[in-house]
């Protein structure tokens, strides 16, 4: 049986780093938009990955035959007690600007060493498989925040997420670099070699 997976974004940059990584899987990958679905989905789980699955197992009650792949992601930050975390994207309200976003966690922060500045990207990505089965990984990309907004490469948080090792933010790393490095990229690895090992089994559905 032909096989698609769908994955539960409709933003076209995500869609293009997805792609890339899981194309030797050998299975095409739609976004949720081109699949023809568009539904709100209350995301009210209080971890990464329960968020991740709860849409997974949405769409995949209307894709049952599809692989319903679907990521949450957000910033943690030591020193705020791991906020913004899972709210990472209300932060501050929805419609608010990451501009805005980032310069009030740089003020929350102002005069707080280095050393306590410790943050990571954190992604979890759930599988739903047409057989029934459910995975869910976990990437991440650990770093600082910075003390200013800086790069124009990334979005989101990537301005302040300073990367020690390559002395520049995740806003400021070329592309390639980024996915390389990155917490979704990560997570896209593990679940690829997931995906991979299901796929090349004679008993797969």
């Amino acid at each position: 049986m032909d096989k698609r997976i769908i994955f539960a974004t409709g933003n076209e940059h995500k869609m293009e780093e997805i792609r890339m990584i899981l194309d030797d899987i050998g299975i095409p990958v739609y976004s949720m938009k081109e699949a023809g679905i568009d539904i709100d989905i209350v995301e009210d789980g209080t971890t990464f990955e329960e968020n991740a699955m709860i849409k997974a197992k949405a769409i995949s009650e209307l894709l049952p035959h599809d692989v319903i792949l679907a990521d949450d992601s957000g910033l943690e930050i030591d020193y705020l007690d791991k906020a913004p975390g899972i709210y990472s994207a209300r932060y501050a309200g929805v419609d608010t600007s990451y501009d805005i976003k980032n310069q009030m966690l740089l003020d929350q922060l102002e005069h707080v060493p280095d050393e306590q500045r410790t943050a990571r990207f954190v992604c979890a990505i759930a599988a739903v498989f047409p057989d029934g089965t459910a995975e869910t990984v976990r990437g991440t990309i650990e770093g600082i925040i910075g003390h200013e907004i800086i790069g124009d490469n990334g979005f989101g948080y990537d301005p302040i997420f300073y990367v020690p090792e390559y002395g520049c933010t995740t806003a400021q790393m070329e592309p390639e670099k980024k996915n390389e490095l990155s917490h979704r990229g990560n997570a896209l690895r593990a679940m690829r070699e997931i995906m991979k090992k299901k796929y090349t089994r004679r008993d797969t559905p």
